[in-house]
């Protein structure tokens, strides 16, 4: 579902207005580098200007940590005065709000140096860098998201999952129940509200299914040919999910491991190329099926992915909570392995023909940011491709598997080792790189240093 580029960001606006007269209030958003979504709101007279001029905001919109403070010792922070950038409106980003109260709008906007060149730090120009070396050959990134999540309840004390209950007798239905079909009924009034708030959004959301816990639901995204834009939607889905479940008394929960014991929440990325021709770059061509061996190219680019997966790992899990989901016995990805059509690897190859040939990223949680997440899956694959890496002896269709850890599992050591790449500096921009790490290691030496209550569970009559 392609956006509308042709049209001048004016003409945008006109035809909006036009279709929406009573819109008084429009936020203007941007992902920061933990896909958290910043930005302000203006009022109708503002517009026009706009649209038509940019605006100014912080640079260091996008670098503020978790809990949206500074983080001392990185430029763009409050040390050097919090100096603005550019932004402008990205074009075909206007939408409606149909959970606000008073019509409203939202646009999505992008940060600009002072000299017009783009922003180091914003994760959509961190992508283009990274996407750049595959389209100089030629190739166009086919991609599309999955968005795992809990439904919890907005009234509990604690966090809750929305668990259905059992008929007669009131009580929660034990067990996963995964993909009960009943689950998703419970929650229809919900997911309508959420399709048609996509649909005035422009969110291409498809397949929605009941998840190995309960409460936990996955919403897929359909493929398109603009990377970016995939992770627009992703972005955008989030927030959407989150407005329409405080509605109807939910909380939607995004962190990776909410729960110890039920299952974590990932983000899912696949992807294919295709090239001049319009034929997927991964596919021998040769048979109906694309079976195992598969070609070289595909090979390659797993290879690629599975070399950067330990150094990317802090894009990976960026969060304290996201090493939480990273256990072998919870059936997340933790080491580097790659198969077809089986669900226990990292990296898996679903069953397709030779038009759809995909990979599928599983290590990412849900908790991610998915312009980052897309950038590093970038970068790996056209290292793959470049250096022709081989990504090792593939794990069969049903084969039994013993994951043996091989990403780090600790926050600190994932940072430490995305320090060291000599890869992603190439393709996501040596500052940016460098002032990521910054940001992520000040994040988790602040988190470490909270006291919690294991501290005296564990400890205060212990020792």
């Amino acid at each position: 579902m392609p956006r509308q580029k042709a049209e001048p960001l004016q003409a945008e606006l006109k035809r909006f207005q036009r279709k929406y007269p009573d819109t008084d209030v429009m936020e203007l958003l941007i992902a920061d580098v933990q896909g958290i979504l910043r930005g302000k709101r203006i009022r109708s007279d503002e517009f026009a200007k706009v649209f038509s001029d940019g605006f100014c905001l912080p640079g260091g919109t996008v670098l503020i940590d978790s809990t949206g403070d500074v983080v001392d010792g990185i430029p763009w922070s409050a040390g050097d005065g919090d100096p603005d950038v550019n932004a402008r409106i990205v074009p075909g980003s206007l939408a409606p709000v149909p959970w606000a109260n008073n019509p409203s709008a939202q646009a999505m906007f992008r940060f600009y140096n002072r000299d017009g060149d783009p922003f180091f730090a914003d994760p959509r120009h961190v992508l283009e860098r990274a996407a750049a070396p595959l389209k100089k050959m030629g190739l166009s990134i086919v991609m599309a998201t999955e968005l795992e999540f809990y439904l919890l309840d907005a009234n509990a004390d604690c966090p809750t999952a929305r668990m259905s209950k059992v008929p007669g007798v009131n009580r929660p239905q034990p067990g996963p129940q995964v993909y009960h079909p009943d689950d998703l009924w419970d929650i229809e009034s919900f997911l309508n509200d959420l399709n048609e708030t996509c649909k005035a959004q422009n969110i291409p959301a498809g397949t929605t299914t009941s998840e190995f816990a309960p409460g936990q639901f996955e919403i897929n995204l359909h493929h398109v040919d603009d990377p970016v834009l995939a992770c627009d939607h992703g972005a955008l889905l989030k927030r959407a999910i989150k407005s329409i479940a405080r509605q109807h008394g939910f909380v939607a929960c995004f962190m990776a491991k909410p729960f110890e014991e039920d299952s974590g929440s990932g983000l899912h990325i696949h992807m294919s190329l295709v090239d001049r021709d319009g034929k997927n770059y991964f596919s021998h061509g040769k048979d109906k099926m694309a079976s195992p061996p598969f070609s070289a190219r595909l090979r390659h680019a797993i290879g690629g992915l599975a070399k950067t997966m330990a150094e990317g790992t802090a894009i990976f899990a960026p969060n304290a909570n996201s090493y939480r989901r990273l256990r072998p016995e919870s059936f997340a990805p933790v080491e580097p392995n790659w198969g077809s059509n089986h669900r226990n690897v990292a990296l898996r190859v679903p069953v397709s023909d030779e038009k759809n040939l995909r990979f599928e990223h599983r290590t990412s949680g849900a908790d991610a940011n998915p312009y980052l997440v897309t950038s590093a899956i970038l970068a790996g694959v056209h290292y793959g491709l470049k250096n022709k890496c081989d990504p090792g002896r593939m794990v069969e269709e049903g084969e039994v598997i013993t994951l043996k850890r091989k990403i780090p599992n600790r926050w600190d050591a994932a940072i430490d080792k995305f320090e060291r790449s000599k890869i992603f500096p190439t393709y996501l921009g040596e500052d940016f790189c460098r002032i990521y790490a910054m940001q992520r290691r000040d994040e988790s030496r602040r988190f470490h240093n909270i006291i919690s209550n294991a501290d005296f569970d564990w400890y205060m009559r212990a020792v």
